[in-house]
């Protein structure tokens, strides 16, 4: 059952992420599917390990699973990465000035 909530929530995650309207919300939807597959493959990992699959399954599912990731990388690699979220972190490392135009730029992006 957990191994199909897994794989669903990687295609949540990647209709999720072609929903947003700028690339920051993209990466970040497409961040959360990349690590839905890597659950789902380590679950598939310990399943085999305790022999609820038989090894070419497994090994089918983990090169699928990898294959996903590899067009998700791809994806990644194409969208702006100077349109960034600014969180309070990064805030709280620039200068005051700096800081009220990046928190309004921020601001802007999520209406």
């Amino acid at each position: 059952m957990q191994l199909r909530r897994s794989a669903v929530n990687v295609a949540s995650h990647i209709a999720e992420a072609h929903g947003r309207l700028n690339d920051a919300e993209m990466r970040k939807g497409l961040g959360a599917a990349r690590a839905a597959i890597n659950e789902l493959q380590t679950q598939v990992e310990l399943a085999a390990s305790l022999g609820f699959f038989r090894e070419s399954a497994s090994d089918g599912l983990l090169d699928l699973g990898t294959r996903v990731a590899k067009l998700i990388n791809g994806l990644l690699g194409v969208l702006d990465p100077a349109d960034k979220i600014i969180g309070p972190r990064q805030l709280a490392n620039l200068p005051t000035s700096a800081a009220a135009d990046a928190n309004s730029r921020s601001e802007k992006q999520n209406q």
